[in-house]
This record gives structure tokens, sequence and C-alpha cells, in this order.
């Protein structure tokens, strides 16, 4: 009977792993006591989350399912990392998921928390049939242009991969002189398992690289905007100047150049 067991007793109970039945959720409704429905508000909450990630890594599993039956085996996700920052390099993922790959939860790497990346990116470069990345530093982004330098950093991480695909999922940018089939995808990071996995490999990487980066030249806080043009980044850029990391294609690092 619930009414025997302490509130911590059902607090263990409903976080362990272990089904908890319908009968056992039934008692709880009917027990007076506030702590009790407070955890059980709590487990019906965790339950419902787990139910919309599950139902979301399905719908984002569509694409990889049509290639699959079509006959393709390797499926490559690609997506990159730093597009957009006046410092640091841009980092490009190629991800191959095997067929049954699960971790609901999974999306676009924007859209989780520094800790769940860290923890999703063990979970993917432990768990893929083959990964790797592209690097392109801030001065190839200089000569190429960055739209450029973020479409060769793709083919690298593409090149790079242990297993070769044979049909590849891109994030929005469209890839030319591939070995096989592609598509290109608009939110490509929200809309496929493998480009969502792909952004979390990149992103990591990336955020992991700025942070060596901050150790040699902490005064820009590198480990936190990841050479993004924050208010105090800028505002470094104007006290102490640029250092080798940053574009200096770029219109805030250029002006300060021709100044």
């Amino acid at each position: 009977m619930v009414s025997t067991l302490t509130i911590r007793d059902i607090k263990n109970k409903l976080e362990s792993q272990q089904e908890i039945s319908e009968e056992f959720i039934s008692q709880l409704k009917h027990d007076n006591r506030r702590g009790v429905q407070k955890l059980l508000d709590g487990y019906q909450r965790r339950q419902e989350k787990a139910l919309l990630d599950k139902q979301l890594f399905t719908e984002m599993s569509t694409y990889e399912r049509i290639q699959q039956q079509s006959g393709k085996s390797f499926i490559a996700g690609i997506d990159e990392a730093g597009r957009g920052p006046l410092a640091g390099p841009v980092v490009a993922a190629a991800v191959i998921l095997g067929e049954s790959f699960y971790l609901p939860g999974l999306n676009d790497s924007k859209q989780i928390n520094e800790r769940l990346r860290n923890e999703y990116y063990q979970i993917i470069t432990s768990q893929a049939k083959s990964w790797a990345v592209g690097v392109i530093d801030n001065q190839e982004i200089d000569n190429l242009n960055i739209y450029q330098a973020s479409k060769k950093a793709m083919h690298i991480a593409l090149n790079n991969l242990k297993q070769q695909p044979d049909h590849v999922l891109i994030d929005a940018v469209p890839l030319e002189r591939l070995p096989c089939t592609s598509e290109a995808i608009i939110k490509g990071d929200q809309k496929s398992i493998s480009i969502a996995a792909a952004s979390i490999v990149a992103k990591v990487t990336r955020d992991r690289m700025m942070a060596d980066i901050h150790a040699d030249y902490p005064l820009y806080d590198f480990i936190t905007n990841q050479g993004y043009g924050t208010k105090a980044h800028i505002t470094a850029l104007h006290k102490h100047g640029i250092t080798p990391y940053h574009r200096k294609s770029f219109a805030p690092i250029r002006e300060l150049i021709t100044k």
C-alpha cells in the first residue's frame, strides 16, 4: 500500500528505471500528502516529455527511413558550426547513425543546453557507425569567404569518414562533386536525426577549440562567446586589438584594421 511508504520511498520508486504500474499511480492520486502530489506531478511531466521526445525522434527519422526503404544503408548527416563568429575556425561534422540508434531528445544543437550537448556528443561518437569532422581556420576563411569555407569543411568531414555513405543529408547547403546521392534540407538540424547529430558533434568540437584559444587569449572571453561579436568581445577588440584567430574579412575586424 502506498500509505505505508515514506515520501522518500515513493521518490526513489518514481525516479527508478523500473516500470510503474497504473495501479500504483492511481493510489498516488488518492494520497492526500502534499509531498506525494508534488512527486506525482513531476513524474507525470517527465513522462509527457519522454513521450514528446520519442514522437519527435520518430518524426526526425523520416528522411533516414525513406532512404533505408530505398535500399541505402549508410546515410550521413552533415552540419557546420561557426559561420557567424568574428574569430576561430568553422567546423563541419559528418555522422552516420545505424538503424538501431535511438536517442530521444536529440535535436538541433542550438536547442540543447551545454550539459546535454556534451552528453549527447559522447553517445553519438561512441555509437555512430562512423563520424568525422572538417576544420577550416580563420585565415582560410578570409581567403575563401565563409560560405565556401563552410562547404570545404563539409567535404573534408565527409572524406574523413571511415565508412563512405551512399546518401548524404545536408543542413541547407547543397554540396557538389559528391560520390553519392544527396539532399539539402532547410533547417535540416531540426528535421533529421543524422543532421542533428552532426550539428552536436560540430558544435561541441568547435566549442572545445574555442576554449583552447581562450586559454591563450583570455581577455576576449572566447570560452563564453565562442568568437561571436558580443558587446564584451567588441569592447575587448577596441581595447586590445585583434588576435591571430580573428577573421580579417569580417566587417567589424576589417574596420578595426583600416582605422
